[in-house]
């Protein structure tokens, strides 16, 4: 009787994780809440990043108030490593992910991706004066990336030894510190990194090569199921890079703008 009755609690619970999974965010639900509930790991500038009074604000928190205002709901930030912003939003912890986020067939499995609102690179930052001047020159060198980034996976399949960190701050300092060769970085974050980097330690400290590692679209991340809103915000953003207000906030951050093909 008690094999019995574990089994059957079993089979519910298994039912109710299974009713659970992929069951998704709908517009309806987001619009009766009156809020869009966002994970991001504010170290990304300019897309994320702590302002005066440690307030997030970047290109994508633009972005995201311009999608809210056409929504009639307001915006809700909660705050963590870029690791837990991807396992948080496939489990449906949070109506949407930004940071960032690159658009790849592997995360595709666990998540659900709006249109790309930008395009983006992946940059190589070296040390002024290192013998690395491209893409090439890392054969059996090591970089730094961020934890569970497409730099991170995009360079252990190049077979580099990869040092990863939970903040790019710290793959940073693991190059100007000589614990790894290079670090790899998105180009926008890495100008904006840099360019903080040599006004403190002086013009050309750090270097970004002009060769891009990759190319890669970026987009805000839902849960499986999420498919209505993920159109409506799609729609959304697709307008404003139509209308050129994409690009316009891109230019008051001082970031260059390169328009997606979706």
């Amino acid at each position: 009787m008690k094999k019995l009755l574990a089994l059957v609690l079993s089979v519910l619970m298994l039912t109710a994780v299974l009713a659970g999974c992929g069951s998704g965010t709908s517009l309806a639900d987001v619009k009766k809440a009156g809020t869009l509930t966002i994970a991001t790991s504010p170290d990304f500038p300019p897309f994320e990043s702590l302002g005066e009074g440690n307030v997030v604000e970047g290109i994508e928190i633009d972005v995201l108030n311009k999608v809210c205002e056409q929504l009639g709901v307001t915006l809700t930030i909660q705050q963590m490593d870029f690791d837990s912003v991807l396992a948080g939003i496939a489990a449906g912890k949070f109506d949407l992910a930004a940071s960032g986020i690159t658009v790849d067939e592997d995360r595709k499995k666990n998540m659900l991706f709006t249109d790309a609102y930008c395009l983006a690179a992946q940059a190589i930052v070296v040390t002024a004066g290192s013998p690395i001047q491209s893409k090439a020159d890392l054969a059996g060198k090591s970089v730094s990336a961020q934890t569970a980034t497409t730099a991170e996976k995009y360079c252990m399949s190049e077979g580099y030894d990869v040092k990863a960190f939970q903040a790019n701050s710290d793959a940073q300092a693991a190059l100007v510190t000589g614990k790894v060769d290079a670090w790899v970085i998105d180009d926008l974050t890495a100008a904006e990194m840099v360019k903080a980097y040599n006004e403190e330690n002086g013009e050309g400290a750090l270097v970004i090569l002009p060769e891009a590692m990759t190319t890669e679209p970026y987009a805000f991340a839902l849960q499986l199921g999420s498919d209505e809103l993920a159109a409506e915000i799609s729609k959304i953003v697709n307008q404003m890079v139509a209308d050129g207000t994409m690009a316009a906030i891109f230019e008051k951050y001082e970031a260059p703008y390169t328009a997606p093909h979706n």
